[in-house]
């Protein structure tokens, strides 16, 4: 009997809706033309020592994470890390500043994915384009000394630039993500990682226990090659409390009821806050509200609160993607602006040496 061949039908069983396969180049070739120096190699070093030293106590600092919603516009971004890295040095001794640089952005629905996914804004979709794009601006906030902190959303991003990152964070969306948990548990900075959307924070509780532990899967290796990852757990994982639809949950009960579901699940007490989103109705001038909330907790001694998040730019809102859009204002959440910034990080760090004395 002669050997049946293969239909043409049967080859297309597996892709019958993918429209296209391309190229993506392989994390060492990135980093291989984006390289660290050692100056931005020791940054990131002493500054992710330093996060996990104040989540820990061992510092009296207050860790703050701060920047755009996700970054469209690497000038204005840059433009924003010189202000920041200035005020971040001034206030050094008080608060640790680490820049929130975003380039993955979930969406409910749909809409705009981010810089990484759509460097050009246009739907052109040049994944490779961005990926340079979003390394060099890291390396280039990192060389003005500036620790800087990513979300990360798809798993094989953390391979190109990861080893940039301070301080990483997961999404309330994919927190209960099996997938995330355990890329969580191989990262090498400490990650924060948020409640569900509708305020569930034992879900988030869930995810610090899943990703402390050891995992095995399926994953890139730096020449892009598939390949089974082995992972020894992340002990610096922590919960960051957002709020949710259930309203806010960033008053002192929430934070101490956290932090006993912490001690029950037998993880380390460690919780920060996001300002925005649930917290503030997603309301970006209410952040100040929520800010100064929490300041004037800290000034009268509470120590609950490690680390506090904030949405920022460099003009308050946000805008709709288009050919005219305003410079240094937010594409995806409203932001508060710049000015608002500088003074609530001198009202955070007043609160600071307040609690000292």
């Amino acid at each position: 009997m002669s050997p049946v061949k293969a239909q043409p039908a049967v080859a297309a069983l597996d892709s019958h809706r993918t429209l296209a396969i391309s190229p993506l180049l392989s994390p060492s070739l990135l980093r291989h033309e984006l390289p660290a120096d050692e100056l931005v190699a020791d940054c990131v070093t002493r500054s992710r020592a330093e996060v996990v030293d104040v989540l820990d106590g061992r510092d009296d600092r207050l860790l703050v994470v701060v920047g755009p919603c996700s970054i469209h516009d690497p000038v204005a971004a840059l433009d924003y890390a010189h202000r920041l890295a200035a005020r971040a040095e001034q206030l050094a001794d008080r608060l640790l500043v680490v820049m929130r640089t975003y380039f993955e952005k979930p969406r409910s629905t749909v809409g705009w994915k981010g810089l990484v996914n759509d460097p050009g804004l246009d739907e052109s979709f040049d994944v490779n384009r961005g990926l340079r794009t979003a390394r060099a601006l890291l390396l280039d906030v990192l060389s003005l000394g500036l620790p800087v902190g990513c979300e990360f959303l798809d798993p094989i991003t953390p391979q190109y630039i990861s080893d940039l990152v301070t301080w990483g964070s997961i999404g309330a969306r994919t927190a209960a993500s099996q997938v995330h948990r355990q890329l969580v548990s191989g990262l090498s900075m400490p990650v924060g990682i948020k409640n569900g959307t509708d305020g569930d924070v034992q879900v988030a509780v869930d995810a610090v226990r899943a990703a402390s532990t050891r995992h095995v899967f399926m994953g890139i290796n730096p020449d892009g090659l598939a390949a089974l990852i082995s992972t020894s757990g992340n002990p610096d994982a922590h919960i960051i409390l957002r709020g949710g639809s259930r309203g806010p949950n960033y008053g002192a009960a929430d934070v101490s009821a956290a932090l006993d579901r912490l001690t029950e699940a037998g993880l380390p007490r460690r919780v920060i806050v996001d300002a925005s989103h649930g917290n503030s109705g997603k309301d970006h001038v209410r952040q100040a509200e929520v800010v100064a909330d929490l300041a004037a907790r800290i000034a009268e001694g509470d120590r609950d609160v490690t680390g506090i998040m904030m949405e920022s730019f460099l003009v308050p809102g946000r805008q709709d993607l288009g050919p005219d859009m305003a410079y240094g204002q937010s594409v995806t959440d409203a932001c508060m602006g710049w000015d608002t910034t500088s003074a609530l990080l001198d009202e955070l760090a007043a609160a600071v040496a307040r609690r000292r004395g």
